[in-house]
């Protein structure tokens, strides 16, 4: 985009549209719907976009690539651009739209729709996402961090449903935690509670992004996983091990992916650093537990998958940390919505569930 093009929102949706990759559609609708919502799940490099019917289901959906370093109007390109493709497949779809839901990385204000100043998407700051969507499409629009609304979405179709006070756990590049109780999110005083991934375990720990030492983000996340495993690799003291041959020799280049990868495979030094990990998330439960003791723990995200052998592992040790003598009761279950969690989360925004009253 040359330094003349006009920054506005029709002119880069139409950039958008004829530059970006338009991964599959899946197909067209054939049947009718009393209702559907749109749910947006905007990251720094992607913005996925779905059709969602009222049992939670993802009928249809599709990504565009986002501009999170353009200015205000190019990142609102993006996201219309996503929604606009999602439209284009089924004409009928946009007059049964009741609503758009929007999972956007925060720090944001859920009650005014407002983004305030995410460091991933430097595009917007006190940027009022949902009123300016809302101009365009003319429905209720709605805008929450994706693990709030991750969250949501387990209670109203996915895992969490039936149970009243849930804490969802979303482990990949971070750690980002939700709390419904009674099927409302818990926001607290000004939107920003549960923000759970940057509770310390080790005040003597590494520094994690957000600026506390030894949070269980930069102790337990996918790239600590990673970290753990290059370091033992390179001090030579631990088993020998296929992670290396999985990153063809080059330490460096270990990721979460090959430890995940190698624990499968029976390797040792993989299933030891998944076991430090699971400690170090066990004792960070136990807090939780111990605060809130919520009817059910839901683990979801890209780490949870090859951390759900562990999930016996972490009852144990829960039992062993949680003053809670009963916190064995507490199931632990793994996230109905993998990677689709923020197109149900964003859409279960605008359900018809209490918490969109």
């Amino acid at each position: 985009m040359s330094a003349t093009t006009e920054y506005t929102v029709p002119t880069l949706r139409k950039k958008l549209q004829d530059s970006n990759d338009r991964q599959a559609v899946t197909p067209a609708m054939t049947e009718p719907y009393d209702g559907l919502i749109v749910g947006v799940d905007v990251g720094g490099t992607k913005v996925a976009a779905g059709l969602v019917d009222s049992n939670g289901e993802i009928k249809s959906q599709t990504r565009t690539a986002m501009v999170g370093n353009g200015n205000a109007a190019a990142g609102l390109a993006a996201v219309t651009s996503a929604i606009d493709l999602l439209l284009a497949g089924d004409r009928q779809a946009r007059t049964l739209i009741r609503g758009i839901g929007i999972c956007s990385p925060g720090p944001l204000d859920p009650s005014t729709g407002v983004v305030i100043n995410p460091p991933n998407l430097p595009c917007w700051r006190d940027f009022p996402l949902a009123a300016e969507v809302a101009k365009i499409y003319r429905v209720p629009v709605k805008v929450e961090n994706d693990a709030n609304a991750a969250a949501l979405a387990e209670a109203c179709w996915g895992a969490g449903r039936g149970y009243r006070h849930i804490f969802y756990a979303g482990l990949g590049t971070g750690i980002g935690t939700g709390i419904v109780f009674d099927a409302r999110i818990y926001n607290g005083r000004t939107g920003a509670a549960a923000e759970g991934g940057h509770m310390s375990v080790d005040y003597r720990g590494p520094i994690c992004g957000c600026g506390k030492p030894g949070c269980i983000e930069i102790l337990a996340a996918g790239p600590a996983i990673a970290r753990r495993a290059r370091a033992t690799l390179a001090s030579g003291k631990g088993p020998q091990s296929s992670i290396l041959h999985l990153a063809k020799g080059d330490i460096d280049a270990v990721t979460s992916e090959m430890v995940g990868h190698a624990y499968a495979a029976g390797d040792e030094l993989a299933k030891q650093t998944l076991q430090e990990t699971v400690q170090l998330l066990s004792l960070w439960l136990s807090n939780i537990v111990d605060l809130l003791e919520p009817d059910v723990i839901i683990i979801g995200g890209g780490v949870a998958a090859m951390l759900n052998p562990f999930f016996g592992e972490i009852s144990a040790w829960l039992s062993k940390y949680c003053i809670n003598s009963r916190c064995q009761e507490i199931p632990l279950l793994k996230a109905h919505y993998g990677a689709d969690a923020g197109i149900a989360g964003g859409a279960a925004l605008c359900s018809e569930s209490p918490s969109s009253q």
